[in-house]
């Protein structure tokens, strides 16, 4: 009989029962539940579930994020509905416009632990496996009927393992590890999967970098996504936390129906070029390519790591085509505001906006006109993924975004730096 993954046990324990397998089907009781802007439809499917209100409210979280400040009537009659909605179930878990996106902010909050599931109506709430628990996205009508019931019933996934190996140049962030295994086995190669990893190098990925590579194994295909949780996520959690937890780690004789490596070694700064993340090329292969806007910001960019970097690549130059920078969250902004970055940034051109979701919904304050190009720190490229659909978008790190802003096409971060 051999070991079991960490999707094997951690379903096994929020479901209830002694032991699980892939394949399985169960009944979990997820340890929390939040959706967005979304909330208002959500309610609406709710309301005609007959239930008398929300089963479990203390374990339901609610962020306005994705359209923020509301730029039109309409999102800011959702969000007033969504306002109410919150005051009606006793919500306390309730995040206001300008405290930041979802993930980031469930993540500062500590509302989610290691050994924890948490499922979120964003297919992003893979992000949540940097801190060990379980995250899976979820519909709206499956988000109402948790509301309803405070349960879901789920397959235990198949697990893939993902090991990092080697040593990270300068220059090479998280963003290039996640477009790398993208990049390698395509935006479906995680599909349905728990994807586990694992290796030596996981534990030199500093405590900001670490969310980046769960949170894009959405464009993995992926169910979750999972880190073993260490020394650094404890220390992370110690001044936030409200209660304690139990980790949880696969075993070491757990099947996996794939196994795949990345040598950081060998890892350059990449680009994914429109319109898939896994339209991946190293940016010295690109020669002259033009961009009429660089974005850091999103889920996958706009922590206080990445603003630094592009105040790092900033620092004494001029951007040389518009340059947006959205904060993940209120905490993010505030650190960069006292440690000096936003100065850097403000002094070399940037412009920032409210933390938000920014450029996910193209509801931001920064949509591309027709035919111009964006280079960003975002997980996704997706044709008018932000707002205008002939306008090309491309993913790379902080500092390639910040680099290409300066020069005004997409370049290696050395040409700038030399």
């Amino acid at each position: 009989m051999t070991g079991y993954t960490f999707a094997e046990k951690i379903l096994a324990r929020a479901a209830g029962v002694s032991a699980a397998r892939v394949g399985a089907v169960l009944d979990v009781q997820p340890d929390l539940v939040f959706s967005h802007d979304n909330t208002a439809a959500i309610r609406r499917i709710f309301k005609e579930t007959g239930a008398p209100g929300i089963l479990h409210p203390d374990r339901v979280a609610v962020t306005l994020d994705h359209a923020v400040p509301a730029p039109t009537t309409m999102h800011a009659q959702n969000h007033a509905e969504i306002r109410q909605w919150v005051h009606e179930q006793g919500i306390r878990h309730f995040f206001e416009v300008g405290r930041g996106i979802c993930h980031q902010v469930i993540s500062e909050e500590a509302l989610i632990l290691p050994g924890e599931v948490i499922f979120g109506s964003d297919s992003h709430t893979t992000h949540f496996g940097w801190l060990g628990a379980f995250g899976m996205g979820v519909g709206r009508t499956e988000m109402a009927a948790l509301w309803a019931t405070g349960k879901l019933w789920i397959r235990v996934p198949e697990s893939m393992q993902v090991r990092l190996i080697g040593t990270r140049r300068v220059g090479v962030t998280a963003k290039d590890i996640a477009l790398r295994l993208l990049g390698d086995l395509g935006v479906s190669g995680g599909q349905y999967a728990s994807i586990e990893f694992t290796g030596d190098a996981l534990a030199d990925l500093p405590i900001d970098e670490r969310p980046v590579i769960p949170n894009m194994m959405a464009e993995f295909g992926a169910m979750n996504a999972y880190f073993p949780p260490d020394q650094t996520t404890f220390d992370f959690l110690e001044a936030r936390r409200t209660r304690d937890y139990t980790p949880l780690y696969p075993d070491a004789d757990a099947e996996y129906a794939l196994r795949h490596t990345i040598d950081l070694d060998a890892l350059e700064p990449l680009v994914a070029l429109p319109h898939l993340p896994d339209n991946v090329v190293a940016v010295s292969t690109l020669a002259n390519q033009p961009i009429q806007q660089a974005l850091i910001g999103t889920c996958t960019g706009g922590r206080y790591s990445d603003l630094a970097a592009a105040a790092e690549v900033l620092r004494g130059r001029q951007v040389a085509v518009r340059f947006i920078i959205i904060p993940a969250s209120s905490e993010v902004l505030l650190q960069a505001a006292r440690t000096g970055v936003l100065e850097t940034l403000i002094s070399a051109g940037a412009t920032i906006a409210t933390p938000g979701c920014g450029p996910c919904m193209g509801n931001h304050m920064g949509v591309p006109a027709s035919g111009e190009a964006t280079i960003m720190s975002g997980s996704r490229n997706f044709r008018g993924r932000m707002g205008t659909a002939d306008a090309p978008i491309y993913l790379a790190n902080p500092y390639v975004v910040a680099a290409s802003a300066v020069a005004g096409r997409i370049v290696n971060p050395e040409e700038v730096l030399a």
